[in-house]
């Protein structure tokens, strides 16, 4: 009886060895599950960080909220940079199993050290018996920081490379294993969201009304607890080989065509255009494209069959960089809003009423609302809206990424309408009833006039955070995702920056007595 041979996948995938894996034994949900858990764990330490740094900053570090403000938005803005560094050392050098592996401890130890800041007496102000709190001196900012942006080095290496260690279990050549990856995305963010909503709603109460050190003590545990899962996992994980070439692939690339198309700017452009056969690309493990004539056509005269300088193939791909980078553009603005989540929407809930039942609810635990909206609406939309959408459409997706894109930011605007809607009426309140001018008065108005922002925003980031994810995580330039990693990056970078100049023109010294501006920042909360 003839011995049947595991069948190896088609993508060239190895094990942690460099040796070929068992498509049976290895990726797909069984090595993804283990990724998932990850996630939720750390997201959940994360969020149980940034979502109440403001508060932390202005009520024990007594900064003032301007200047917090802007340190939570250059941290978080740099949380999501230094990913760029990390998706490039682990294209070009330790791939992404080792890279992650790396940043993950030093991601750790920032978690270890920031504890130790809340924690330990001397690392932050204390109070005298009669109230009286002193300044944080430099040295208790310089060690508070110095933890900080070391946790933000660590998730340079991890941000980068979890989200697309999870993309490679699937093989893009198997046509089930490619739908199955499509559900991937959405089940991705439901345990990040899921973590964050933990953070949230558990993590800022235990800050603010149990203590800080233990507040800030359970993500970290819960971090080295998400670092265990992973390595748990690691017998059944894919992995793509490294080369030297992978990172610098889609640069090389782009040179080339566009000198080749400078190059031949004045030749006239003719059909007939360079391009290997399919038997070519089968050899060399790659795909072929085919020519669209329609999208950036000055492009075409680098593959004009008499110079034979690119291939019809290599064009098409530097052509999908750009349309990537339009679309990239695009969604940068809207994407703004998320910076003032945890910064302006925060301290516009603690001048509100915030009870309900006889519970104070933390102004950082309305953000709550947005992962509860998401955690509903991506199993309605992956379970309820695709398959119906998909038997009108044939699309696998039921709608296609740019169709989602476009839904998101359409629902990005509606939050900034309700938003704008919301803080006129409470100013209003206050030139009414001259609430809100000592530091721990409150506006006679309920919190729960910020809730439809908060769950537009959750909606509207199911159908923008996974359409944005899953297009920029493609394979373009030869099965390269290494485009993607960056923009994807830069753009939750460009959630943060843009926000300074604004910020800034805001200070009280840029606006009349008595402004928005100045409400916020004469309240502390509680």
């Amino acid at each position: 009886m003839e011995e049947v041979k595991p069948e190896f996948t088609k993508d060239g995938s190895v094990d942690l060895r460099g040796r070929p894996v068992v498509a049976a034994r290895t990726g797909r949900w069984k090595a993804c599950s283990f990724l998932v858990g990850y996630e939720a764990f750390e997201r959940m330490a994360f969020y149980g960080v940034a979502s109440n740094l403001v508060v932390y900053l202005t009520t024990q570090m007594r900064q003032e909220t301007v200047p917090s403000v802007r340190s939570v938005n250059n941290w978080t803005g740099t949380v999501w940079m230094t990913p760029i560094a990390g998706a490039y050392v682990a294209d070009a050098f330790l791939g992404r199993f080792w890279t992650f592996t790396v940043s993950s401890l030093i991601y750790l130890s920032g978690m270890v050290l920031i504890t130790l800041a809340v924690s330990l007496k001397p690392l932050h102000p204390q109070c005298t018996a009669d109230g009286d709190c002193a300044p944080a001196t430099r040295q208790q900012v310089a060690f508070l920081y110095a933890a900080l942006y070391t946790m933000a080095i660590g998730a340079g290496g991890t941000k980068p490379n979890i989200s697309t260690f999870g993309a490679d279990q699937f093989d893009d050549l198997d046509a089930r294993e490619r739908e199955i990856k499509a559900s991937f995305f959405n089940w991705w963010l439901f345990s990040s969201f899921a973590g964050g909503l933990v953070a949230v709603l558990v993590l800022v109460y235990v800050q603010e009304e149990v203590g800080w050190g233990v507040g800030y003590t359970i993500p970290t545990v819960g971090l080295a607890l998400s670092l265990a899962l992973f390595y748990v996992g690691t017998p059944f994980y894919r992995h793509k080989p490294v080369t030297r070439s992978t990172a610098a692939g889609p640069a090389r690339l782009i040179g080339k065509v566009l000198r080749a198309a400078y190059a031949n700017r004045r030749c006239q452009l003719t059909g007939e255009l360079h391009e290997h056969d399919k038997a070519w690309y089968a050899e060399a493990g790659k795909r072929l494209l085919l020519h669209t004539p329609a999208n950036f056509r000055f492009l075409d005269k680098a593959a004009m069959r008499e110079r034979e300088t690119c291939t019809v193939t290599e064009v098409e791909e530097v052509k999908l960089i750009a349309g990537m980078i339009v679309v990239w553009l695009v969604t940068l603005v809207p994407c703004t809003i998320w910076a003032q989540v945890n910064t302006l929407f925060v301290k516009q809930g603690t001048t509100l009423d915030r009870s309900m039942g006889g519970v104070r609810i933390p102004a950082a635990s309305l953000g709550s609302f947005i992962t509860i909206s998401m955690l509903v609406s991506i199993p309605i939309y992956d379970r309820v809206l695709v398959p119906l959408v998909r038997r009108r459409t044939g699309n696998p997706r039921g709608i296609t990424l740019l169709q989602r894109l476009g839904i998101g930011c359409a629902l990005q605007v509606l939050v900034v309408a309700c938003a704008c809607l919301v803080e006129v009426r409470r100013m209003r309140v206050i030139r009414q009833r001259g609430s809100a001018h000592g530091p721990h008065d409150t506006v006679p108005m309920s919190v729960f006039w910020m809730l439809p922002q908060y769950v537009l925003l959750g909606v509207g980031d199911v159908f923008n955070s996974v359409g944005i994810l899953e297009f920029l995580l493609r394979p373009v330039a030869g099965g390269d995702a290494e485009p993607g990693h960056h923009l994807l990056h830069q753009r939750a970078r460009r959630r943060e920056l843009p926000q300074q100049p604004a910020r800034d023109a805001r200070r009280p010294g840029h606006q009349g007595q008595g402004g928005p501006r100045q409400e916020l920042d004469r309240r502390q909360p509680e």
